[in-house]
């Protein structure tokens, strides 16, 4: 039986449930102080995971979680990017139900 891969767990800002890392978008504050989407999960800096629904960017809006998380003001045009990518096929081309690659999915050669 072959050994299972760890999953890591991360904590939407908006609904505040939990899902695997690869089912949810990740916003950085780069070094910079920009706050950017890392759609590969990869960029250097603070981090905060949102689920790729209109809900949990409506919730995380409305409760300022971005802004708490990434200790930064989030800015208009990504505000309005996660809107426009969350609406009915998901955020950036996934779908809504998170990534490929999501928990039980084989992610692939790496």
């Amino acid at each position: 039986m072959p050994k299972r891969r760890h999953e890591p767990i991360r904590t939407c800002v908006g609904c505040r449930q939990e899902g695997s890392r690869h089912s949810l978008i990740r916003l950085v504050r780069t070094p910079e102080g920009a706050v950017v989407v890392d759609p590969a999960g990869r960029a250097p800096g603070r981090g905060a995971y949102l689920h790729p629904t209109e809900d949990c960017v409506r919730q995380a809006r409305r409760r300022r979680a971005l802004e708490r998380a990434l200790k930064a003001a989030v800015p208009e045009p990504v505000w309005q990017e996660l809107a426009s990518g969350s609406a009915d096929s998901g955020i950036f081309g996934f779908p809504a139900s998170g990534r490929p690659g999501g928990a039980g999915e084989d992610p692939g050669p790496r």
